[in-house]
């Protein structure tokens, strides 16, 4: 690490006036400037270790994707043909029942929506029937005009 940069782990002019100007602006950043003081020396071997035990996360990813490739997601053979022979079989057949138990459900999700739309449709027509009853105009039966009440048929 190079000792002669500005802004260095140690106790500095300059890593004091960050620090306090860091609690003065925003609390958290003068925090992390006074751990930046205190453990910055450290953060080399930090982030070595956090690399190396990422690094053994994936690859226990990679050797996890590998055994699923393995055990039936890919053509890795056993060296045993009946065995073999066998489970392509039940793979074959597990894949036919996936693919009806999936035709299954497409018909059952159509026939849920069409009880929907007739639902719908019910209960829309209902709601036209009641609303063309309440606003239906009201007729009022007054003079005809062919009728002899009127005013001018009286003189």
């Amino acid at each position: 690490m190079n000792t002669t940069a500005l802004i260095r782990p140690a106790w500095t002019p300059a890593t004091i006036a960050l620090m306090v100007i860091g609690f003065m602006v925003f609390w958290p950043l003068g925090l992390a400037m006074l751990a930046y003081i205190i453990w910055g020396d450290r953060l080399e071997g930090f982030k070595r270790d956090a690399n190396r035990a990422t690094d053994g996360i994936f690859a226990g990813c990679r050797r996890s994707a590998d055994k699923a490739h393995r055990w039936g997601h890919g053509s890795a053979r056993t060296g045993n043909v009946a065995f073999d022979d066998w489970r392509t079989k039940e793979l074959e057949r597990l894949d036919e029942e996936r693919r009806k138990l999936d035709e299954m459900r497409e018909e059952f999700d159509e026939y849920a929506r069409e009880l929907r739309r007739a639902k719908d449709q019910e209960e829309f027509d209902r709601f036209m029937a009641n609303r063309n009853k309440s606003t239906a105009p009201t007729t009022t039966k007054g003079p005809d005009k062919g009728s002899s009440t009127g005013l001018l048929d009286e003189a």
